[in-house]
């Protein structure tokens, strides 16, 4: 039976009711609120047109209802209810379709939005916009900086965005390309010159790509092949980065030259794109050295092709003639010399465009880029020397009046490939320890393997690496006789090679250890990388890095690190490797494992004890950050994360994943992807420089960190891991085995088979609590450990360390966010879906939330969540009640689905139809 406390609709901490008509715009966000009425009359011209006035009508009523609920009118949840009483599974579904249809509107309005803001900054001149690498560059000569000091800071510092296939993205391909369209629409909108005629005509190519949308399957009906998702991730990169990363450069130059420094033309690339789809292989069998190859190809044949398109149009702008300019002495010794080379390609080259110097070089250096395409005689071996070129190009045009005759395109193509290489993104493989472990243990005929001490493991796995890999024993349990496990891992380590050797060793990126423990892991990746060929045991030509998870693994870096750089094999690579280390560490499978505080603080004391480590044995440390979407699993703001960070993790490269609907939200739109890469830039370089300025973190903020820790890691456990009626609640609770059905990605949604949490991925598990408004993987646990704070250490050092410690003031921000997100009034309704038996958890939820509110709005000041925070804390509250009927539709829905045993059909594509709009209402899955 449900407990009064489930019945709630409102925290008390909760900004209060608000008559959504009443929500305040700022005159600057006016055009945004004109933007979404506009937009939103298209849809419901849609839904009439395509729904019938029916359809039109439930949805009106249902909104309605959802906003008098919102506005705290006694009676209206249950009106939302009735409102949407005894509809088919397919009438659910065409409502979920319309308010979802909303939603891709509004949050397109929104996005285009901050790209109207941004152009209104640039107009106004009222001085750089913040964050911007003017901004930054100001802001470090204030730091008394000067110019040389700046520009050595920018030549060493890069931002790697590591694209991965992780199953969070809802919305299809085919959607989101329709998006794009609608937004480029709307962007056109923002000339002021345009005419009522060509407003109509863009209107009318709005309405149309809604239209094609609303008739469009919105998920698969198959799940998405890695060849898919290699299709959905590289799109971002071809068409957004590869677009905006001569631009990042450009504002760079200009914030530097407004200081008086100059670029040199040897800067190398300021942004390198990395991924993971197609080298992925953990918990996924469909990855393997088959998609590594195919992967590298495939992003070769994009990255070529993008170059000689470019050549291309270069070739046919620069027309300079012989009778009018001259051109450097290198520049006709390349013609001469390339014309030898290709004979071919210049005997097709018009007489009339002969004395065309610059024409005719760059068609040269086009067959000679086709060469390459084609494994051909005479290609480029590496991009270096088609990047020599491309300087030898731009140079003679510098120095021979065509500064403003070609030299700014030239110089844009010559960044791209310093970018993108003959790669286009550098491709990571990564694997499970576990999974090396028992290819070890099959290998060497040891069952017990696994399980020995990994102090054993690492002592018998430097023994063989001393002996080499060539004994009879080794090759014969290798050889064609080996088990299908045995041979793909050890293709993996060929398919590495060839493709360092084919693509060049920018290519492949680190080989990434998941679930690593100990040194022994490394030296496992090692040892099967000299039995597969790799080089040899002595000298493996592929970085190493172990991803580490959970808290206590996060607990031990330190640690793990110290072993890295004492041990007489690994330390030996390192060296041989340039004295550079990457560590990945989770964000995901740490919150999952103890709650977000216990995380958030293990993540932090790691990346200063692995900085320490690093130092001492004078390895350059490059930390990977396997963030997520969501707060819970590390998402939200970058650079607030950044200036949270100890500065010594940071040695020049912030290197992040990127992943989910987050890729779309980030690198959708040119205009946002460049002013999400700036600002990753700027804070990671800003943070840089105040490394020498850090006073260190006080005893006290270490033990109030402490505490709390200790107390939400055990107040988060003692519900998800130690409570029976646990598993229970959450399996029904909440809809996660139809998120377990969701074709969203080609990996399953578990690790392993099971229904307990622990065997759950973290994406799933965070996707479950958001769709039912509970959302605690983002703040379970935390009240507790600030009341523990509070009792043991008192108010007044959490209300100083909230004011000046930036890793306290990010923790307190991010969960604000997800709070204010967070509604327990709906979380009740799904409670009613638990075993009775299990219905008692959603009283400990509900106390903690009401704990975590109370401590979290005092130590911000105020009296409602986001108060700091208008603009988000309108649009969450705008958005509301139009996501209520979905969640309300899942609550109806889901009784009945699992009554007829969960089968395909009507009601499954209603649920997802429900999964998707939530997702698109909140702009989190997981």
């Amino acid at each position: 039976m449900m407990s009064k406390s489930s019945r709630n609709t409102h925290s008390p901490h909760q900004a209060p009711p608000v008559t959504l008509r009443d929500i305040p715009f700022l005159s600057k966000d006016e055009p945004l609120r004109d933007d979404v009425r506009l937009l939103g009359t298209l849809v419901g011209d849609v839904i009439r047109e395509q729904g019938g006035e029916a359809l039109f009508s439930v949805v009106e009523q249902a909104r309605h209802a959802a906003i008098r609920r919102r506005e705290g009118i006694a009676g209206a949840a249950g009106d939302v209810e009735a409102a949407l009483r005894d509809l088919s599974a397919r009438q659910a579904a065409e409502v979920v379709r319309a308010f979802s249809t909303y939603f891709q509107v509004v949050n397109l309005a929104e996005r285009v939005h901050r790209v109207r803001r941004g152009r209104e900054r640039m107009r106004e001149d009222s001085g750089p916009q913040p964050d911007s690498l003017a901004d930054i560059v100001g802001r470090l000569q204030a730091l008394g900086e000067g110019p040389e000091e700046i520009l050595a800071r920018f030549a060493d510092a890069r931002v790697e965005p590591v694209f991965t296939a992780h199953p969070t993205e809802s919305t299809r391909r085919t959607i989101l390309k329709k998006q794009e369209r609608i937004a480029r629409e709307l962007i056109a909108r923002l000339d002021p010159s345009r005419t009522p005629y060509e407003e109509s005509v863009s209107l009318a190519r709005i309405r149309e790509d809604i239209t094609a949308a609303w008739q469009t399957e919105e998920h698969p009906s198959v799940r998405p092949t890695v060849a898919d998702e290699r299709a959905h991730v590289l799109y971002y990169v071809t068409h957004v980065l590869y677009r905006v990363v001569p631009a990042l450069h450009e504002r760079l130059d200009e914030a530097l030259k407004a200081i008086g420094a100059l670029t040199p033309a040897g800067l190398g690339p300021l942004v390198r794109a990395g991924s993971w789809v197609g080298g992925d292989m953990d918990g996924n069998p469909n990855v393997d050295a088959g998609t590594i190859r195919d992967t590298l190809r495939h992003q070769r044949d994009l990255a070529l092709g993008a170059y000689a398109r470019e050549i291309e149009e270069l070739s046919e702008h620069l027309s300079q003639s012989a009778s009018r300019v001259e051109w450097s002495e290198e520049l006709t010794s390349l013609i001469r010399r390339y014309a030898e080379h290709f004979p071919g390609a210049a005997a097709v080259i018009p007489e009339r465009h002969r004395t065309m110097g610059y024409r005719v070089a760059l068609q040269l250096i086009g067959a000679r880029l086709e060469a390459t395409r084609t494994g051909a005689e005479h290609a480029y071996e590496a991009p270096d020397a088609f990047i020599r070129d491309l300087l030898s190009v731009q140079e003679s045009l510098e120095q021979h009046r065509g500064v403003h005759a070609g030299a700014f395109g030239v110089c844009r193509l010559r960044r791209r490939v310093q970018a993108f290489g003959f790669h286009m993104a550098v491709l990571d493989v990564r694997q499970d320890a576990r999974e090396l472990r028992d290819v070890i243990a099959e290998l060497r005929d040891d069952a017990t393997w696994p399980e020995r001490p990994a102090e054993e493991r690492a002592r018998l796995l430097r023994g063989w690496i001393a002996e080499g890999a060539g004994s009879k024993e080794v090759a014969g349990l290798a050889g064609p006789s080996a088990s299908a496990r045995v041979r793909s891992t050890l293709d993996v380590f060929r398919a590495i090679g060839e493709s360092r050797r084919t693509y060049g060793p920018e290519a492949i990126g680190s080989y990434i250890i998941s679930m690593a423990q100990d040194v022994d892991d490394v030296l496992t990746v090692l040892w099967l990388a000299g039995v597969a060929g790799l080089g040899t045991t002595e000298d493996v030509p592929l970085d190493v890095a172990p991803l580490l998870e959970t808290v206590p693994d996060l607990d031990r870096a330190g640690a793990v690190l110290e072993a890295l750089f004492t041990d007489p094999v690994v330390s030996a690579h390192v060296a041989r490797r340039g004295r550079s280390q990457m560590v990945m560490v989770g964000y995901s499978d740490s919150n999952k494992d103890g709650g977000i505080a216990s995380a958030r603080w293990a993540l932090q004391q790691a990346l200063a004890r692995m900085a320490d480590a690093a130092t001492r044995h004078d390895v350059t440390l490059t930390v990977f950050h396997g963030r997520g979407g969501t707060v819970s699993r590390g998402g939200g703001s970058v650079h607030r994360a950044v200036a949270a960070m100890p500065a010594a993790a940071l040695s020049g490269r912030l290197r992040l994943t990127e992943q989910g609907e987050v890729i779309d939200a980030k690198y959708g739109l040119p205009q946002i992807a460049l002013r999400n890469l700036e600002r990753m830039l700027g804070s990671m370089v800003l943070r840089s420089a105040d490394a020498s300025r850090d006073i260190g973190i006080p005893d006290r903020w270490r033990d109030l960190a402490d505490t709390m820790a200790r107390s939400a890691r055990a107040a988060y456990r003692a519900l998800v891991y130690e409570d029976p009626r646990f598993t229970d609640y959450f399996r029904g609770a909440t809809p996660i085995d139809v998120i377990e059905r969701m074709t969203i990605g080609s990996r399953p949604a578990s690790r392993r088979s099971g229904a307990g949490v622990e065997d759950l991925r973290a994406i799933p598990w965070v996707f479950a609590w958001t769709q039912c408004r509970a959302m605690i993987t983002g703040w379970y646990g935390l009240g507790t450990g600030l009341d523990a704070v509070a009792a043991e250490h008192g108010r007044d050092v959490m209300l100083e360390a909230a004011a000046e410690w930036p890793f306290f003031d990010a923790l307190l921000a991010d969960v604000e966010m997800v709070l204010a997100k967070t509604d327990l009034g709906i979380s009740a309704t799904y409670t009613r879906l638990a075993p009775e038996s299990s219905q008692g958890v959603y009283d400990a939820i509900q106390e903690e939330f009401d704990r975590t509110v109370r401590a979290v709005l005092d130590l911000r000041g105020a009296s409602a969540l986001l108060d700091g925070d208008p603009t988000l804390q309108r649009s969450i509250r705008l958005r509301n009640p139009y996501v209520d009927p979905m969640n309300v539709l899942q609550v109806d829905l889901l009784p009945r689905w699992r009554g007829e045993d969960r089968p395909d059909g009507d009601l499954l594509d209603a649920l997802l139809e429900t999964v998707n709009g939530i997702a698109r209402g909140l702009q989190n899955t997981g």
